[in-house]
């Protein structure tokens, strides 16, 4: 065993874990299937636009040990996080604040926008929050609920919004001022070159290798180090015996434009079924530092939802009852290894934020190497 780590998976739990393992004393092998190193963080350098290939990705954290531990390798900017949606052409700020009740209703104070939220919740008469189109019409109300959320949860999720637990809508903010910044978070932006110099900052100096399918090397890789820190879909680890976890997956429709300018934010949420697409990305205004910026060029990526099928990249959990129960049993299969650990989106079946997969390794670094 030359080995005392075989990762698998280049994404930001295994670069941090690595990292950390290789900070004391252990030796660490990378494999990723990919041809690149860095995971659904990964940059492609487009004529100078770094951009997202696996969708945007905003760092933003309340922990101060984890944004100072990323700005250790490359230099973050002040990006402030502002998308608006598009729903059928009408234009709305996100998150949820004033200026969304104003293009909504018109209404300019608080008192106002609460009393029709109020209004329009009592009118459904829900005793008890059960999914996420009753959790929706709880926090925010029917309209905004019908313009901005329903329709396009179901295309990121292809179910109803009345199959989905309550929980994910519990991550959008709602606000009663008037506020665009879409976290609430102390720490915020884009590395500066891209998350391709964060990632190689962590892996520096660890061996890596890349286009390497662990399952199809399984027995030499295994040889090869003391323990396995196993980042991909737990339910394959195991060769799906008790069934296959449900997750969705996204495909990119990518474009190169001749103009300095496509739609003037970064994101944009498409609402309305009558668009197949979530949202559009456009690179450029991630980082205006950049020198190409007012350059006549711009990328722009639109994202199109759907159910993972074999061969695709799985990126949501679908974390509804039958999932998670089916996930619990594999995690009793994992508590019982004493040389794998499984760890990130994917080993976890668990939605991560970049800054909680960081901490996540971190952690799990420092419990199992004493």
């Amino acid at each position: 065993m030359v080995f005392d780590y075989l990762i698998v998976g280049a994404g930001l739990y295994g670069a941090t874990f690595a990292y950390f393992a290789t900070q004391k004393g252990k030796k660490c092998l990378v494999v990723d299937k990919r041809p690149f190193l860095g995971g659904n963080v990964y940059c492609q350098n487009i004529q100078g636009i770094n951009v997202h290939k696996y969708g945007a990705h905003i760092f933003h954290t309340n922990d101060k040990k984890v944004w100072n531990f990323v700005n250790s390798f490359v230099e973050f900017n002040r990006y402030t996080n502002c998308p608006i949606a598009n729903y059928k052409g009408q234009i709305f700020n996100l998150p949820f604040n004033m200026n969304t009740f104003y293009q909504m209703w018109g209404v300019t104070s608080p008192s106002e926008a609460q009393d029709i939220i109020n209004k329009q919740r009592q009118e459904e008469n829900i005793a008890k929050v059960e999914n996420l189109e009753q959790q929706a019409i709880s926090l925010v109300g029917k309209d905004i609920y019908t313009y901005l959320i329903k329709e396009y949860t179901e295309k990121q999720w292809g179910r109803s919004c009345k199959d989905l637990p309550a929980f994910i809508i519990k991550r959008l903010p709602v606000r009663f001022t008037y506020d665009n910044n879409y976290f609430n978070d102390s720490y915020q932006g884009i590395p500066i070159g891209g998350y391709n110099k964060l990632i190689h900052g962590l892996l520096n100096g660890i061996e890596c290798k890349t286009q390497v399918d662990f399952f199809a090397n399984k027995t030499e890789l295994e040889q090869m180090a003391k323990k396995i820190i196993f980042t991909g879909k737990i339910d394959e680890y195991y060769d799906y015996c008790f069934g296959k976890l449900d997750y969705r997956s996204i495909s990119f429709e990518t474009e190169v434009l001749p103009m300095d300018n496509f739609q003037g934010n970064a994101v944009v949420n498409y609402t309305s079924l009558d668009q197949p697409f979530t949202r559009i990305i456009e690179h450029k205004h991630f980082e205006v530092e950049n020198p190409c910026y007012n350059e006549k060029i711009t990328v722009i990526s639109k994202e199109y939802p759907t159910e993972w099928k074999e061969g695709m990249e799985p990126f949501y959990p679908v974390n509804d009852e039958k999932n998670s129960q089916l996930y619990a049993k594999y995690k009793e299969l994992s508590k019982k290894e004493k040389n794998v650990l499984f760890g990130g989106r994917l080993g976890e079946y668990k939605y991560y934020d970049m800054d909680d997969v960081i901490s996540k390794a971190m952690k799990d670094a420092e419990e199992e190497i004493r």
